[in-house]
């Protein structure tokens, strides 16, 4: 009997899936100890954690491949959450990094028009949680710049204007919101929460990973356990237990 035949074929496994989208902190998440990798272990046969980081893009990139990565037809009935964790780029200074910069204003409309787009996939406000951007550690990311031969491309209180922008838009749409750069900047030292300045160090990860499962996990923890424990398997027909 083929594979495919077999026992008179079961149901295809469809996985929940989580889904991160956002720039390179995004993409850098699967990394040890990164904050992706702490959801996907919290989440492990329950639901696949999708990383869709995109190192340097911006939301008005961003909002242009979000209809490429879920439709009504592809992604859209299986996800249980969705992460957009965009500012870190927005947010350079135009005359210094006008390839990156996006202005406040449409910043603000992009992250709108994405959840907008969801929405219209019937990915519901309460389905989806908005990240800001971390503060920026100046000197260290100068010292980032200056190697690379440019000036310092990023200001901090930049960045909290785009934080803050970030979280006016989940309350005018009715999402959750994790400020990171409010919350990380509680402690003084929060020069030690990034490795560079700009990107996560390890107690960034983190803290992002902790603060950001606190959300999701009244939402995400109910979910079943998908197959049944070995132990639970029949072994004399398992297809009884398994299709």
């Amino acid at each position: 009997m083929a594979l495919g035949q077999a026992g008179g074929s079961g149901r295809l496994l469809a996985w929940p899936r989580v889904l991160l989208f956002g720039d390179s902190i995004t993409e850098y998440s699967f990394r040890e100890n990164g904050w992706g990798t702490f959801l996907a272990e919290r989440l492990v046969r329950k639901c696949d954690v999708v990383n869709r980081g995109l190192s340097g893009y911006n939301t008005r990139w961003a909002k242009l491949i979000l209809p490429r990565l879920i439709t009504k037809n592809a992604g859209a009935e299986s996800t249980v959450a969705v992460a957009i964790f965009f500012g870190a780029n927005d947010s350079s200074l135009e005359d210094l990094n006008p390839k990156q910069h996006v202005p406040l204003d449409e910043y603000a409309a992009n992250l709108k028009s994405m959840i907008q787009y969801l929405k219209s996939v019937d990915i519901t406000e309460d389905r989806i949680i908005l990240i800001t951007p971390p503060p920026l550690q100046e000197s260290a990311w100068e010292k980032e710049c200056l190697a690379k031969g440019y000036k310092l491309n990023r200001h901090n209180a930049t960045t909290g204007e785009y934080a803050q922008a970030c979280v006016q838009v989940a309350r005018d749409c009715g999402t959750d919101v994790l400020d990171l750069w409010t919350l990380m900047q509680e402690n003084q030292d929060f020069a030690s929460y990034l490795s560079d300045g700009l990107h996560l160090s390890t107690k960034g990860n983190s803290f992002l990973a902790a603060q950001l499962w606190s959300r999701l996990e009244r939402r995400l923890s109910a979910l079943p356990s998908l197959l049944p424990y070995w132990r639970d398997v029949d072994h004399t027909d398992p297809a009884a237990s398994l299709l």
